[in-house]
């Protein structure tokens, strides 16, 4: 059984931070039941690179492990089958425009005096106070308000995005956190609780030292391309074979076991780069040494000559690398499943690793729709006539 085996949870969010929730807390053991718009479905259904027959291939991971339902929240009937679902579940997740909900008449307020346990999980892009609350909230922009595109690319051209909705994610992931804090509290309490996870602190709370830096020392953090201004050396370093490895040896120690894995047990001793301080400030010219004896010498060697020496290394990974790596393949870092209309897929596992409650990932995202009439059934009691007549209002 997994840990959050018991736990019902309703996903009402679409796209990424909300589904990215869900799907944390679904690989766990929680019970989720994904609800979409009849007809379209969430707009990750379409999202992402397809298969040669137009299938995504982004939709069975975001939503493995869950049950979809159908449900118009924009109706009268809908809002109600919310009410009684919501009478039945632990945890809602929603991540609208703050108001919506409370416009539907499904705030928490409302929903937590049919269930004073419930604890709601509410992503937006600013939090569901303050003068920015009501704005539409994208990743790259609360990504860039927290701080973290300023920071991205190197100095002498305009800031970058990471290749993927990061924001977007490490909200999704902090309001899973938040999920099972509160319901933690619940144990004590009795009550629930919101959880208010707002995409650009999720984002700021990544940013280790960078505000009181500058209130302090009145540094501001510029882009610093592939390295940490004054964190030497921790470089990507060319190869031989066109290449990259990634070299982390900035202790002193591990620089001068890295040093003699050079060849030039001599640098360790050098006063340019004798501690920590010094190769900060020599920064480039130590990254340029390293270099120098990188581009002698293939990827594969010099990780093997980093492993055997002590000092931390790695590939720069792409996806095949990844799948062809035998550390990931002895950990099942990556797992294989059967999806109904890609057949077999390969995605990430389940993480982190529980020692005697892990997670695992039962099955991938699914059909639209395909657990409506028995959700309805298991979780509301509704009758089967009761769901006929709101599939003919076109409710579900």
């Amino acid at each position: 059984m997994g840990p959050l085996e018991g736990i019902r949870v309703l996903e009402l969010g679409q796209l990424i931070a909300g589904p990215f929730c869900g799907q944390y807390l679904a690989d766990f053991g929680a019970e989720v039941v994904k609800v979409e718009p009849p007809g379209r479905g969430d707009p990750m259904r379409q999202w992402g690179s397809t298969d040669a027959h137009g299938n995504t291939v982004w939709w069975p991971v975001i939503a493995r492990n869950k049950r979809s339902m159908t449900l118009d929240l924009r109706t009268e009937a809908g809002q109600a089958v919310i009410r009684e679902l919501a009478a039945q579940v632990d945890v809602i997740i929603e991540n609208f425009r703050p108001g919506t909900m409370e416009r539907w008449g499904l705030g928490y307020e409302a929903l937590s005096e049919i269930n004073p346990r419930l604890v709601m999980v509410r992503i937006t892009g600013f939090g569901q106070t303050g003068p920015y609350a009501t704005r539409a909230g994208y990743a790259s922009v609360c990504e860039a308000m927290g701080g973290m595109r300023y920071i991205a690319g190197y100095p002498d051209r305009p800031p970058v995005r990471m290749g993927i909705s990061i924001g977007d994610t490490l909200a999704g992931m902090h309001g899973a956190m938040g999920a099972m804090m509160a319901l933690h509290e619940r144990h004590r309490s009795g009550r629930g609780q919101v959880v208010d996870s707002a995409i650009y602190e999720s984002v700021m709370t990544v940013m280790e030292s960078l505000i009181p830096e500058y209130e302090k020392t009145g540094r501001i953090r510029e882009r610093s391309g592939s390295r940490l201004d004054g964190i030497a050396p921790s470089n990507a370093y060319p190869c031989r074979d066109g290449r990259e490895v990634v070299i982390g040896a900035n202790q002193d120690t591990v620089f001068r076991r890295l040093c003699e894995a050079m060849g030039a047990p001599e640098l360790a001793d050098d006063p340019r780069y004798v501690d920590h301080q010094s190769r900060g400030r020599n920064q480039d010219a130590l990254d340029a040494r390293i270099a120098d004896w990188t581009r002698a010498h293939d990827a594969d060697e010099i990780v093997e000559r980093m492993a055997e020496a002590g000092v931390p290394a790695g590939h720069v990974y792409r996806a095949p690398e990844m799948l062809a790596d035998p550390h990931m393949q002895a950990r099942e870092s990556i797992v294989r499943m059967q999806d109904a209309r890609l057949g077999e897929i390969p995605m990430q596992n389940a993480f982190p690793r529980l020692s005697r409650s892990p997670g695992c990932i039962e099955h991938t995202g699914p059909a639209l729709g395909e657990h409506t009439r028995e959700v309805l059934q298991d979780w509301a009691a509704m009758t089967p006539e009761h769901i006929e007549r709101l599939a003919e209002q076109g409710v579900i």
